[in-house]
């Protein structure tokens, strides 16, 4: 009996794996970045993950892809918003798609500061004050007054060149007004990179454009299949192209949606704390898309980072791109 438990407890394993050893970063040695992060390749789990998605990157630029980059507007929110303008500044970024908030923000930090603040606050007593939460980051609302001020200005100007626009239009016109090196709306304007809103009323951007809609003269309006055929057509014409989706949602279905139409993306690497279990878009790893055709199926092409995009996208960009 103790001979036929032994053999469910300690089972045989005559065969020798050929994958590496686990590995993790010898202190010992050389501590620089470039070293810490060529040992997450054999450290496991999401180090691997990311070790992964600097390669997949770095494959992308030797193949001179080009490069899809989405955001949710929380990337904008926080310190992230620095180093997407850095892509944007060095021509790593091609085409950028993104959401109505990410275009709010980012203007009303080219004037006025977001505030660190906590998760931990009372949040009747910050309403009472007039303070919004983003997690642990502080709004105060008179950020949102000042920039109503501005887009009004702006949409004067905007709308008279024609009474209907699209989304691409008002992030190029918008980020031409702004002085901001760290702007992704100006960097983006001065390195002549499409930025695509598919949803540019989903924010403050949308109420603002309600209320002037309600005192312009003529109807005004956003027109948005003209950017989505350029997405399309333009993404035909790429011999090869990457994505680097940083976060879910709306941004990142419409890399791929589009890229379905060139038979699917070359490459794709995703950061993303999104739940598969949910059947959602959002928790849909690269796989899915694969299933769909919106990403190719090829040998170490596709990758996802499941981890909160402040802690990895730094590492990612310092090591896979050259500034």
């Amino acid at each position: 009996m103790t001979d036929d438990s032994r053999e469910h407890v300690l089972p045989d394993s005559d065969q020798e794996l050929e994958t590496a050893d686990v590995e993790g970063f010898d202190f010992t040695g050389d501590i620089t970045l470039d070293t810490v992060l060529n040992s997450y390749a054999t450290t496991g789990f999401q180090a691997t993950a990311l070790a992964d998605a600097i390669n997949i990157v770095e494959r992308m630029q030797d193949e001179d892809a080009t490069i899809y980059l989405t955001c949710t507007s929380n990337i904008v929110s926080s310190g992230l918003r620095e180093v997407v303008a850095a892509l944007l500044r060095e021509g790593h970024v091609d085409v950028l798609i993104t959401t109505s908030g990410s275009l709010t923000e980012d203007v009303i930090k080219t004037a006025k500061p977001f505030k660190m603040g906590s998760w931990d606050a009372d949040e009747a007593e910050l309403r009472e004050k007039g303070i919004n939460r983003l997690g642990n980051i502080y709004v105060p609302s008179d950020r949102y007054v000042w920039l109503e001020e501005y887009l009004y200005d702006f949409f004067d100007d905007f709308f008279a060149e024609a009474a209907v626009r699209t989304p691409t239009d008002f992030a190029a016109e918008l980020g031409a007004t702004l002085d901001d090196e760290n702007s992704i709306l100006k960097q983006a304007a001065d390195n002549d990179v499409p930025v695509f809103c598919p949803a540019l009323t989903d924010a403050e951007v949308g109420n603002f454009l309600y209320y002037y809609r309600q005192q312009a003269e003529e109807d005004i309006g956003i027109e948005i299949l003209e950017d989505y055929e350029s997405l399309i057509e333009d993404g035909m014409l790429a011999d090869t192209t990457g994505l680097i989706a940083l976060g879910d949602g709306v941004p990142k279905h419409h890399a791929i949606m589009t890229n379905l139409f060139r038979g699917g993306a070359d490459y794709a690497v995703y950061v993303s704390t999104g739940m598969e279990g949910d059947g959602s878009l959002s928790g849909a790893p690269p796989e899915e898309a694969v299933s769909w055709g919106k990403i190719k199926n090829a040998d170490k092409n596709y990758t996802q980072v499941e981890a909160e995009a402040t802690l990895v996208v730094p590492l990612l960009v310092a090591q896979a791109f050259e500034f």
